[in-house]
């Protein structure tokens, strides 16, 4: 069996990208709609903020090599440009 390993995690506040159009049409109202159009539109996985009580923030994990979180981070700054 295979260690879970470790993970760190932060809280990103994303209040000011609330009401925006994402690139593929969808109303960011919420911290939801922007965790799920970070999945469908950008291949980032986040959990919005409110399943904590912290809403409108999301939630970021990272667990991964320097290379995949870069990546990440390169997709998320993409999909923010966008906006």
């Amino acid at each position: 069996m295979r260690s879970a390993g470790r993970a760190f995690y932060v809280f990103v506040c994303c209040a000011g990208l609330l009401g925006r159009t994402s690139p593929g049409g969808r109303l960011l109202n919420s911290d939801e709609d922007l965790a799920h159009a970070l999945l469908e539109e950008a291949d980032v996985a986040v959990v919005q903020g409110s399943a904590f009580g912290l809403g409108p923030y999301l939630r970021i994990a990272y667990a991964l090599d320097d290379p995949a979180l870069q990546r990440a981070c390169d997709a998320i700054e993409r999909f923010c440009t966008a906006l």
